[in-house]
């Protein structure tokens, strides 16, 4: 059974830093896609980051050159690290696993099927 837990959320005034962090158990990250995404009051889940397998990232465009997508093998846990943020990055987060069986949700060429509980980000002006 897959697994994912975040946490690291919590109120930050702007330009201050976060680190969130996703721990999974049933599943090795480092093996698959993993992603970060946000989903702000009133809006549509979105996308953040990207972890390639092979360790590459990619980035949404509002939070490229500001946050950081990593993760420590031996731990199996996927992090984000967000400096600069903006009242506009107020959002509940959520950490991703790809699922190649059952499919889910698109973003940067990998399809997500297993989601943590999400973890809430407000940043005050």
């Amino acid at each position: 059974q897959v697994q994912l837990v975040e946490s690291g959320g919590g109120s930050v005034q702007a330009d201050g830093s976060l680190r969130l962090s996703c721990g999974a158990s049933g599943y090795t990250i480092s093996t698959r896609c993993m992603a970060w995404f946000r989903q702000a009051p009133g809006k549509e889940r979105e996308g953040v980051a990207v972890l390639y397998s092979a360790g590459s990232t990619s980035y949404a465009d509002s939070v490229k050159g500001r946050f950081t997508i990593s993760r420590d093998n031996a731990k199996n846990t996927l992090y984000l690290y967000m400096n600069s943020l903006k009242p506009e990055d107020t959002a509940m987060y959520y950490c991703a696993a790809e699922d190649t069986l059952y499919g889910g949700t698109w973003y940067g060429g990998c399809v997500y099927g297993y989601w943590g509980q999400g973890t809430q980000v407000t940043v005050s002006s």
